[in-house]
Parts: structure tokens; C-alpha cells; sequence
């Protein structure tokens, strides 16, 4: 029965696409590469930029960290509010909070930028912790979900649930112990990908996703 709830961002709590993409074509045009077009470069919301600046574009580690560094630096005052959240998601939210639910958000995104759309979207007041990678670069699914659990004094992952909508949320969730549950209300994962990664349920609107986590919560009234 699960207690406490963690969010992706990216392409679940919200539609980042416009602001990501914007950001990502600024980062690799400006490190003098080719710019992947339509269902390639939808791959790089959700998983660490870092891992699909090397996996997309053919960039060493090191110069993936420098076209990081060029996509916060755009991203930061412009990208991050070409941006609109899930219809209702906010309010499922409330809901969930209110039936006893522990809510937390954990995001490969940098903490620094998941802090300030939380707030744009009035998520933050249903998060017990907000976590994003920190330093200098995109820290996996798995690290960010063991630092949110960490925050919140958890120690056994069985009674959590992450909800997310790519399979990096899934393998992630399964390494730290806990169940995935995918969302689908954007559509950025390809078909099948959610399923083939492990997830326990694959939900399309956010009714369907309130529905399965009172069906299976073990708090609240």
C-alpha cells in the first residue's frame, strides 16, 4: 500500500517541450553540431541531458557537460516558463495531500530550476521536499530518488510509488525498490516503452492516475 508519492516534472507534472527543445537546439547549435530533428529530438525530455547530449549528438563526457552548461544558461531565464502543467494536476495534488499522502518531487532536472516552476505552478505547497540533481551535472533517476527519500527519513522503498513517464522513472524506481506507475499525458515516450520497462500500471489522464493510487494507497480516509 503506498504512503508517499514521488513526481517527475518533465512530461508529468508538466508540458516542457517547447522550453526543453528551445534550449537543447541553443546548446548544440552552439557547440557547432548537427541538430537532431522530430522523434529524435523529442528523446531528450526525460532522460539526464547529459546522457543524451553523448547518446544524440556523439559528445565526450566532457563536452556534454560544457552543452549542459550552455542549455542552463538559456534555459534558466527564457526556457523554463515555455511551460504549461498536466490540466488538474495541481488539484489532484491538493486531493492526495489532503487524504494523508506524502508528496515529493524527483527530477534529473537541477534543483535550482525544479524550485522556481513548482512554484509558477502552485506545486509546491503539496511537496514535502522538492529534489532535483545538484552540481554540475544530471544525476540519474535512482540518485535523485534515494536523495528525496534521504530528505523525507524513508528507509524502506516499499511503501512508495514514483509516478513518472518515461522508462528512466521506471528502471530508476525498480533500482531504489519501489514501484512506477506511467503517465502518458504527453505522449514523449514511444509506444510500448513504459510497459517493456517494468511499470506497474500506464495511465493516460490524471483521473486514471488519482483512481490508481487511492485504489492501491494505504493512508488517508
Amino acid at each position: 500500500m503506498y504512503q508517499s508519492i514521488f513526481f517527475d516534472l518533465d512530461g508529468t507534472l508538466t508540458d516542457s517541450k517547447e522550453g526543453v527543445l528551445e534550449c537543447v537546439r541553443y546548446a548544440i547549435e552552439t557547440m557547432g553540431c548537427p541538430v537532431p530533428e522530430g522523434p529524435d529530438l523529442l528523446k531528450f525530455i526525460g532522460p539526464p541531458l547529459q546522457d543524451s547530449f553523448v547518446r544524440h549528438c556523439g559528445l565526450s563526457p566532457e563536452e556534454a557537460q560544457r552543452a549542459l552548461a550552455l542549455f542552463q544558461e538559456r534555459y534558466v531565464p527564457v526556457g523554463q516558463f515555455k511551460n504549461r502543467p498536466a490540466p488538474g494536476i495541481a488539484e489532484m495534488l491538493g486531493r492526495l495531500k489532503e487524504r494523508g499522502f506524502t508528496l515529493a518531487l524527483a527530477s534529473s532536472k537541477a534543483e535550482s530550476q525544479c524550485i522556481p516552476i513548482c512554484e509558477r505552478f502552485g506545486f509546491a505547497p503539496y511537496m514535502a521536499v522538492i529534489v532535483g540533481s545538484s552540481g554540475s551535472r544530471d544525476q540519474s533517476k535512482a540518485e535523485v530518488i534515494r536523495e528525496a527519500m534521504g530528505r523525507l527519513g524513508l528507509t524502506d522503498p516499499r511503501p512508495c510509488l514514483m509516478v513518472g513517464d518515461r522508462k528512466y522513472d521506471v528502471e530508476g524506481a525498480r533500482e531504489c525498490g519501489m514501484d512506477c506507475v506511467g503517465v502518458e499525458f504527453f505522449g514523449y515516450a514511444p509506444p510500448g516503452e513504459l510497459e517493456a520497462a517494468g511499470a506497474v500500471a500506464v495511465v493516460k489522464t490524471v483521473e486514471e492516475l488519482e483512481a490508481f493510487i487511492l485504489a492501491r494507497g494505504g493512508t488517508g480516509t
